[in-house]
């Protein structure tokens, strides 16, 4: 884990993990853009992966549990996410613990963060994560 966490804080990644054979993959998109494509497209990747990642929030712990990690270790982790992570197999481990996680601007909640805190389980907070890349990646287009 230590050269996974090197890795993230060296590089300036969004992501590091470490696949089951032993190949490291580097990440550096914004939010959770990078977990929910690797859940989508790349499943084998995650599965039994160890992550390191600068913030884990509700809906990156959801896809993380739902991608079947198998550790990971955050700079940041938001007490909302801790109810998914308590109920789940996923080791984890964080420098800092806060009540949620900020939005870009500084200036409210994350907007994954809002939309995934209502959600009941990880299913429920990937499809309205769904939802909002979809969403998002259409005003892009």
């Amino acid at each position: 884990m230590e050269e996974l966490i090197h890795i993230l804080t060296a590089e300036n990644c969004s992501l590091v993990l470490r696949a089951t054979d032993g190949v490291v993959h580097k990440c550096y998109g914004r939010g959770v853009a990078d977990l929910y494509r690797l859940l989508t497209e790349e499943p084998e990747l995650l599965r039994g992966a160890t992550v390191a990642d600068k913030v884990v929030g509700r809906g990156a712990a959801s896809l993380m549990i739902l991608g079947e990690v198998a550790a990971f270790h955050t700079l940041l982790l938001s007490e909302k996410a801790l109810g998914f992570l308590k109920k789940s197999d996923v080791k984890f481990t964080f420098d800092t613990l806060v009540p949620h996680i900020i939005n870009r601007q500084g200036n409210g909640i994350c907007p994954v963060e809002s939309l995934t805190s209502q959600a009941q389980d990880p299913q429920e907070a990937f499809e309205l994560i769904t939802g909002f890349i979809s969403q998002n990646s259409n005003k892009n287009t």
